[in-house]
C-alpha cells in the first residue's frame, strides 16, 4: 500500500504555480465527487441555486413535477459521483 501511495506522488509533476495534467485532472475528478454529492443530497437547494441563477436572465424556471425534479436530481448527482470516481480509477491506473 505504500508503494501506490508514493507511486501517486511520483506521477505529479508540478513546479512553483506551474500545475501539471495529472494534479489538474485529478482536482477535477474529486470536485466532480463533491458536487454530485452536494446536488445529491440536496437536490432542492439545487434547485433553487438553478432558479437564482437564470433570474437576472429573465428567464423563469420552473419545473412541472417537483417529485420527478428532485428525483433526476438525485440520480444526476449519483451519476456525476461515479463518473468521477471512475476518472480516479482511470487516472491512477493508466500511466
Amino acid at each position: 500500500m505504500r508503494y501506490q501511495f508514493v507511486e501517486l506522488f511520483g506521477r505529479c509533476s508540478c513546479s512553483g504555480l506551474n500545475i501539471c495534467s495529472f494534479c489538474g485532472r485529478l482536482t477535477l475528478a474529486v470536485l466532480g465527487i463533491l458536487f454530485g454529492a452536494l446536488i445529491a443530497l440536496n437536490p432542492k437547494k439545487t434547485i433553487e441555486i438553478q432558479t437564482a441563477i437564470y433570474r437576472p436572465f429573465n428567464w423563469k424556471l420552473e419545473p412541472i413535477s417537483m417529485k420527478k425534479e428532485l428525483r433526476n436530481m438525485r440520480i444526476m448527482g449519483l451519476a456525476l459521483i461515479l463518473c468521477g470516481a471512475a476518472s480516479i480509477v482511470l487516472l491512477l491506473v493508466i500511466k
